[in-house]
């Protein structure tokens, strides 16, 4: 008789191992393997063999370019993350925090591209039809062409297909679903996991436009396995708090345009929609007060202007505090540790609080100036004028150097009348702002 082979799989991340273990060597999460069934082993094996094709080499001057057709989806922030619009047989997966408004945009966007005449499905686990029909109604989103299916069973989403030819396809959401071959509860790993490859098949073969819901952990990614994320073909995230009124689309991968766009919207009334004067949105000239600094910082190929708020407060205990919404932390603690060492500033009995406004997140280091000066002016009581922008990346030897799309980012200060600029070169294009040659940290002083 045959040994019964067993196999463990995290249901984290899907790695497989014939031995339990406590912790995940891939993902490093506790306590999260169980055994896997026969079946399921069975099911675990066709998928990881039907992402592997065989085929012959040939040349790459051999073969034809391929042209990349797009539509648009009547949304301009979507089509920017998009790259340019919809492409037909592309998967893109839209992540985010509960309430920040996935299913509102989908539902608009549907109903935009049925506007055109062209069929739309909206499959949805979550909420039945009668739910979907309110929130339409509200929308203003009713056309004869989106047809709504209240459906958990892959099996019955595909007997749908067989039915009618729909151009897009909208799955509200994938942790819902689950399909029969597989004796596993909805939101497996191996359910999400053999669901997203059958949803990958179908956008490829029939050439449709596939968009996917997915939770996320506390931890911020997509709930399921990383395997989701490399399978799609578009990845997307929802940032900012769903009591903010304005809302930041995030694209982290994309191949069919740039991974580095982002869209602004705004929710109203009506829904989800893009966000007029998006230029002027993320920073107030209302009043001029001590902690606050201007700079530009570059979300793809797009400048924004951005407030960095600052508060140096005496502190009363023996551990000073140090947060940062917006920033990275650990990069405010090496500033904070520079300002102490280069200009003599004994931050070490102060609380420092840092705020980018707008709820978006800086991943670039073009802020370190504005940091400063923002840290600068709280300490000693001085406001910034609100005509002036700090553009600078700040080294650990008190440097301050260059970064890129300079020109870009006085343009775009230029058009909301900003007079003044410190940056650490001239720009190469002349610009009506004056600017303020600063190289070193220490001329900051000098400069207030």
């Amino acid at each position: 008789m045959a040994k019964k082979k067993i196999l463990f799989e995290c249901q984290h991340c899907g790695f497989t191992t014939p031995k339990w273990m406590g912790k995940c060597t891939n993902c490093g999460s506790w306590d999260s393997f169980i055994e896997l069934s026969e079946h399921q082993q069975e099911v675990v094996k066709q998928t990881k063999s039907s992402l592997t094709c065989t085929a012959k080499a040939i040349s790459i001057n051999e073969i034809e370019e391929c042209e990349v057709y797009r539509y648009s989806s009547l949304d301009y922030e979507l089509d920017n993350v998009l790259g340019g619009g919809i492409v037909p047989g592309s998967l893109t997966l839209i992540g985010g925090s509960p309430g920040v408004g996935k299913s509102t945009l989908l539902l608009k966007i549907g109903s935009n591209i049925a506007s055109l005449g062209k069929n739309v499905l909206y499959v949805t686990g979550e909420e039945s039809s009668g739910q979907i029909k309110l929130r339409a109604n509200r929308l203003d989103s009713n056309q004869d062409t989106l047809y709504l299916l209240s459906e958990i069973r892959l099996e019955q989403v595909l007997t749908e297909l067989e039915h009618r030819i729909y151009e897009l396809i909208i799955i509200d959401s994938i942790q819902t679903l689950y399909s029969e071959n597989i004796s596993s509860a909805p939101g497996s790993v191996t359910q999400v996991r053999q669901i997203t490859f059958e949803l990958m098949r179908i956008a490829k073969e029939k050439n449709i436009a596939i968009f996917i819901i997915g939770h996320i952990t506390k931890e911020g990614s997509i709930a399921g396995p990383r395997v989701l994320e490399h399978m799609v073909d578009t990845v997307l995230y929802f940032e900012g708090d769903s009591s903010q009124e304005l809302r930041i689309l995030r694209g982290f991968k994309n191949r069919f345009g740039p991974t580095s766009e982002i869209g602004v919207f705004e929710m109203k009334a009506e829904g989800l929609v893009s966000a007029k004067d998006v230029a002027s949105r993320f920073f107030s000239r209302n009043s001029t007060q001590s902690g606050s600094a201007l700079t530009v910082v570059m979300e793809g190929s797009r400048p924004i202007i951005l407030e960095v708020q600052a508060l140096v407060s005496e502190s009363h205990t023996s551990n000073s505090k140090r947060q940062a919404t917006g920033f990275d932390t650990n990069r405010l603690n090496m500033l904070l540790a520079l300002l102490e060492r280069k200009l003599e500033i004994p931050l070490s009995g102060y609380d420092v609080f840092i705020n980018i406004t707008g709820g978006i997140k800086i991943t670039e280091t073009s802020a370190d100036l504005a940091v400063l000066a923002a840290i600068i002016s709280s300490f000693r009581d001085r406001a910034i004028s609100k005509e002036t922008v700090f553009i600078g990346e700040v080294s650990l030897v008190g440097d301050v150097r260059e970064v890129y799309g300079l020109d870009v980012r006085l343009k775009e200060a230029s058009m909301q009348n900003i007079s003044k600029a410190l940056l650490a070169r001239k720009p190469l294009e002349k610009t009506k702002i004056k600017t303020f040659i600063v190289d070193e940290v220490t001329k900051l002083l000098e400069w207030y």
